[in-house]
């Protein structure tokens, strides 16, 4: 990221209290003015978490286009951002293919030995159809490093083993080398799988509840199917089975939602299992939306109390000319000095956003031409066709009376 270096600062020490577990159950609002990256701060904040840690993002405005009530909307949300370690102990078998044998029988079935060893044991197993298909699915030869869980027969393949490495001249970069394992070829493997809370209200609230996690259509879940499984999840933490884990919503657009929902959220944040709500908002003092009184960001004030503020400040010209370089090159635009120059100059006069969408059509007047590189009179060009708010203001006020519906038109008395 560029520029933002308080915001920013911030935000890092948020992440590290997530990590830590410190900050559960707490609330942070991003707020600044339009384009002064609210949104890239928070999916920054998410990749620093990494992939063990659920993050959530919706936007306000989506919470009222759902065909269920905004308060299962959210709970949904709020449970999608909770994440649970579950640990299991599987019986497994690792080791080293030496040999692979397969046989053909005259009705058609495949039969065949594998022999597996580790440092310490070599062991012949007989191998069916089923396991031969799950072999030949992941390509496995002699020399191959591999892993088969027994309760399911999943066959993983670990990798080539080291003494294979000189068998040929050349290898891929794709080819990973594993050490032969050492010890008893059957071991015990503790194994961890991370789901949500909402994965499991979907999974336990229908008969075909698996089925409806991939197709999306998870309708309104009941009250006490999740009071049920928030009882076993409590009983498996006293067992050691299993371990919350907090997890990010992001909420951007806070200022869509409306009073009932601002309720829910006060009364969400106060639960023993509530994940680190993050919400963005870019309205000053406004309207609270479903009542008559006006609030700081279009919050309630006790929502507000409950809340750590962050605040983003408008990009200098020297922090829009870096953006505006590094967009480019995302793009493969090629700007010329002179142009990237007048481009920052433009987002700084108007905004960053208007600025950026002005690259990739000065681009497509530059390949028009032929030219090897955005110039000064590209970007004139594109800037004189497409306004930017200011100058389309002025020229709705200019040409005010011509337009429909216009305030005057209002002022006519119909008789």
């Amino acid at each position: 990221m560029v520029g933002q270096k308080s915001a920013r600062r911030a935000a890092g020490l948020i992440v590290e209290m997530i990590k830590e577990g410190k900050i559960a159950g707490r609330a942070v609002l991003v707020a600044g003015q339009p384009g002064t990256g609210k949104t890239a701060l928070a999916m920054a904040m998410a990749q620093a978490l990494g992939e063990n840690t659920p993050f959530t993002s919706i936007a306000g405005s989506e919470i009222f286009s759902l065909e269920m009530s905004k308060t299962e909307a959210l709970t949904q949300a709020f449970r999608k951002s909770i994440g649970i370690r579950i640990k299991e102990e599987a019986e497994i078998i690792e080791g080293e293919v030496v040999e692979l044998n397969i046989d053909k029988h005259p009705t058609g079935t495949k039969l065949g030995k594998m022999t597996l060893k580790t440092i310490d044991m070599e062991t012949c197993y007989d191998i069916g159809q089923k396991m031969m298909d799950s072999l030949t699915k992941e390509k496995v030869d002699a020399g191959d490093i591999i892993c088969i869980d027994k309760s399911s027969g999943k066959v993983s393949k670990l990798g080539r083993s080291f003494t294979k490495a000189r068998d040929y001249d050349a290898s891929g970069m794709q080819v990973k080398f594993a050490q032969c394992p050492g010890g008893e070829l059957q071991k015990t493997k503790e194994v961890v799988h991370t789901v949500s809370l909402h994965e499991i209200d979907v999974i336990n609230s229908r008969t075909q509840g698996f089925l409806a996690l991939f197709a999306g259509d998870t309708g309104e879940i009941k009250s006490e199917v999740r009071e049920q499984i928030n009882t076993r999840i409590a009983e498996w933490r006293e067992e050691g089975k299993a371990e919350i884990v907090p997890g990010v919503l992001f909420v951007d657009e806070v200022h869509m939602l409306d009073i009932e929902c601002f309720s829910f959220l006060n009364r969400a944040l106060e639960s023993d299992n509530s994940p680190v709500v993050i919400m963005a908002t870019n309205r000053g003092v406004t309207w609270i939306r479903g009542s008559d009184q006006k609030s700081p960001h279009g919050l309630p004030l006790d929502l507000l109390d409950r809340l750590v503020i962050i605040s983003t400040t408008p990009y200098s010209y020297e922090e829009i000319e870096e953006i505006l370089k590094i967009r480019s090159e995302e793009e493969d635009v090629l700007l010329s000095e002179e142009s990237l120059a007048i481009l920052a100059k433009i987002g700084e006069d108007t905004s960053l956003r208007y600025a950026m969408r002005l690259i990739t059509f000065a681009d497509l007047v530059c390949k028009r031409r032929k030219g090897a590189e955005v110039v000064k009179e590209d970007v004139q060009k594109v800037y004189t066709l497409f306004l930017d708010e200011e100058r389309s203001s002025e020229y709705l006020k200019e040409y005010h009376d011509e337009f429909m519906f216009s305030e005057q038109d209002m002022n006519i008395d119909v008789e």
